[in-house]
């Protein structure tokens, strides 16, 4: 039975991490049976993140290269019936969010007014002085990691504002479809709406989610996908 370590679900979600809740989806869309062994500390993992799995002797991290892993070990291959040239652009759009509109709802979450109930959720069960001292350290690593990766370098109203042109783009590109490529199921999908579940059906307001419920098309798809992706939450 394969194993998917990751974060205890909270607030609303199966993951806070979208990269754990894409696993997932794969996980369901592959019809692969999988265990979910929850582990609240990403250092124990084999690159210091989740989420990872564990397949009999084999451990692979890494959202990519676990579902890369998955579908070459189980002869599964959800974009069999895309053409190179859809394949191109579905790949282009998993980047952009995966590379930008992530970072910018972990600049909300962890870094803008959503922190101080994040802090809450993530870290409120530990004990006192620690969960004083953790969030900190969690918190300053973040920041560095926004201000490497050059988004934190901007002011609040033009993050948003990134956020505000990848959500039109998706809304744009799916239009009236299904799916995010056309009438079938494919990896676009399980990165689409990994993320808009996890923006949307969140316990916490953000001018993200309120730019997704602006396009009813994404709200129709993610409230579409989530039972079908994450059945055990939203089944």
């Amino acid at each position: 039975m394969i194993e998917l370590h990751q974060f205890p679900s909270k607030m609303g979600v199966p993951n806070l991490s979208p990269f754990c809740m894409k696993v997932e989806a794969f996980l369901n869309a592959a019809g692969l049976p999988y265990d979910v062994v929850k582990q609240p500390d990403p250092r124990k993992a084999p690159l210091g993140k989740l989420p990872m799995i564990v397949d009999g002797q084999v451990q692979v991290p890494d959202s990519h290269h676990i579902i890369r892993y998955l579908s070459d070990t189980y002869d599964i291959d959800l974009d069999a019936h895309l053409s190179a040239p859809e394949k191109a652009v579905a790949h282009a759009f998993a980047r952009m969010i995966e590379e930008r509109l992530y970072w910018i709802f972990v600049f909300n979450r962890w870094v803008d007014d959503n922190w101080p109930v994040v802090k809450k959720g993530a870290f409120g069960k530990l004990p006192p002085v620690v969960k004083d001292m953790v969030p900190r350290i969690v918190q300053g690593k973040i920041k560095r990691d926004l201000e490497g990766q050059g988004l934190g370098r901007h002011e609040c109203e033009a993050i948003y504002a990134f956020a505000k042109e990848d959500i039109q783009a998706l809304a744009d590109f799916l239009a009236d479809k299904p799916y995010f490529m056309g009438d079938q199921i494919s990896l676009a999908d399980i990165t689409v709406a990994s993320f808009l579940c996890n923006i949307v059906q969140v316990e916490l307001d953000s001018p993200i989610k309120q730019y997704v419920l602006a396009h009813p098309n994404l709200d129709r798809y993610q409230q579409r996908l989530a039972p079908q992706l994450f059945p055990a939450h939203f089944g």
